[in-house]
């Protein structure tokens, strides 16, 4: 897939928006063909050299971007010529979908697992071990915390994971 076509993907811009945030989106999403300095994107983008820099190196984290380094030989100044790796972005999004996928897994046997209380008032939210040391009245506003329901917190992350297992082709685990 094409530069081009990766960049008009929602999902994938919405991708590099986190890796790289605001000031970095610029780079993330002009990225040249072949190798070039972070002075010249700086230039070239209007920004200042340390946020281009900056997502330089978080790209360069994901694999996204890797660089080479030029000594001049007059005054030993190391040159950082950058290329850019978008073919790698696939990859990445089906790895953050699978760390996604554990951590909602995780949060989901917290909470089918955990009977929670909650103080209405000040919106604190306690286990059932919390609740009984405090006497099931809110440590800060001194009101009873009652049995919260999260039914439909389950029910969502049951949709969430099932969503995610589908595009991913993950079969549910037979201990599960």
């Amino acid at each position: 897939m094409a530069f081009e076509d990766l960049l008009e993907d929602p999902v994938i811009q919405k991708y590099l928006h986190e890796l790289v945030g605001p000031k970095g989106m610029p780079v993330a999403a002009a990225p040249p063909d072949g190798e070039v300095t972070d002075e010249e994107l700086a230039e070239e983008l209007g920004l200042e050299l340390n946020d281009v820099r900056r997502a330089l190196f978080i790209l360069y984290e994901n694999d996204l971007a890797s660089y080479r380094r030029l000594r001049d030989e007059d005054s030993g100044w190391l040159t950082y010529l950058w290329t850019f790796h978008y073919e790698n972005i696939p990859e990445k999004l089906e790895e953050e979908m699978h760390r996604l996928l554990d951590a909602l897994e995780g949060r989901q046997a917290y909470e089918q697992d955990n009977e929670f209380y909650l103080c209405e008032t000040c919106g604190i939210r306690f286990e059932f071990d919390e609740a009984m040391e405090f006497g099931f009245e809110c440590p800060e506003c001194g009101n009873q915390v009652e049995a919260m329901e999260n039914t439909r917190l389950v029910e969502a992350m049951d949709q969430r994971i099932a969503e995610l297992r589908d595009e991913l082709n993950v079969e549910l685990d037979a201990e599960a």
